[in-house]
């Protein structure tokens, strides 16, 4: 028997019209209706929202507006492809129908997660941004030994140095290095007395990476700064998404990289090349350290873009899940 699918939504006369055209064919082409109301998931809504009825038997797609003679078509070839495929005793064919009977746990569970996943990175994004705001939260209020875990927990991650980190609770924001050439801020030299950072081979960046803070000074987050501002930024547009009902569409390609990737690839890079001692490069690129605005934008911009590039391409993964599972129940509850 051939399954047919019908995505409808209450108060859809056409939708009517096609189900009684479909009964009447019943005898001819034998077929198990599938009713999917598209009001059901974000995504079948955003698909066929202007397009109901739609049609599914088999591999063909039919949609409105839909007549008798073009529902005879897609069932008649339908049914001769079905037995075609049962003469030829087709082992992946065979394998698709027996798949598609049951709804077994890991279905469920995939279901699941589609519906959910936006929440669960959303929360764990949260998490692993929370996580270094809390560090010097915990030193301001005296819980040392738990800060200083965090602190040594997001080390491999970051490098931690405390003239590119921010800084809470404390006379500043941040403590950037006399290069950066910020007016009007306190230097991290300044502030804390250690020397000769600007030298990226110094063992004293072992200093400045390993320094947390002071009652003075504040307590300086578990991640740098340009880390805190793409990691927020990818939260917010998490949030964001969600609260748009997941329609963004993906962000185009190419301005990811002019937005996302090419100004914090600039702003990093050539920080890092210029500081290399190279005599040959100072000529190309003089010696710059960059400043906690330009890392916070960059970041930003990179987290924000790269979310808004990646995140509608997952839920549309993520709605096929879903209409898959919606569909293979429907025909399991229809076949009891």
């Amino acid at each position: 028997m051939l399954n047919v699918t019908l995505y409808t939504r209450q108060g859809c006369h056409l939708c009517e019209d096609v189900k009684s055209d479909l009964n009447a064919l019943q005898a001819q082409f034998p077929h198990r209706l599938i009713e999917v109301d598209i009001d059901s998931d974000p995504a079948l809504a955003s698909k066929y929202g202007l397009e109901i009825p739609v049609i599914e038997v088999g591999p063909y797609v039919a949609k409105a507006p839909i007549t008798r003679q073009k529902l005879q078509m897609y069932l008649g070839a339908a049914a001769d492809r079905k037995d075609q495929l049962e003469r030829l005793g087709d082992t992946e064919y065979q394998a698709r129908v027996e798949k598609g009977k049951t709804v077994s746990t890991g279905d469920r569970i995939s279901f699941w997660i589609a519906r959910h996943y936006l929440f669960l990175i959303n929360l764990f994004i949260f998490f692993y941004i929370g996580l270094p705001f809390l560090a010097p939260t915990l030193m301001k209020v005296g819980a040392e030994i738990p800060a200083r875990a965090i602190y040594t927990i997001y080390k491999p991650l970051c490098h931690q140095f405390g003239f590119r980190s921010f800084f809470l609770f404390g006379e500043q924001l941040y403590y950037p290095l006399e290069e950066a050439h910020v007016e009007g801020a306190k230097t991290f030299e300044q502030a804390t007395g250690i020397p000769n950072l600007s030298d990226p081979y110094s063992v004293t960046r072992f200093q400045a990476r390993d320094f947390i803070g002071d009652e003075q000074l504040g307590y300086k987050i578990a991640l740098c700064e340009r880390d805190t501002a793409i990691y927020l930024a990818i939260l917010f547009f998490g949030l964001l998404y969600g609260a748009t009902g997941r329609r963004l569409k993906t962000l185009p390609f190419l301005l990811w990289l002019l937005i996302g990737i090419a100004p914090i690839g600039l702003d990093g890079f050539s920080q890092l090349f210029s500081q290399f001692n190279w005599t040959w490069f100072a000529s190309i690129i003089p010696y710059r350290e960059s400043t906690p605005y330009l890392r916070a934008l960059t970041g930003a911009l990179f987290g924000f873009t790269t979310a808004w590039f990646a995140y509608p391409n997952i839920e549309e993964s993520m709605s096929e899940t879903r209409q898959y599972y919606i569909k293979k129940s429907k025909i399991q509850q229809a076949s009891q």
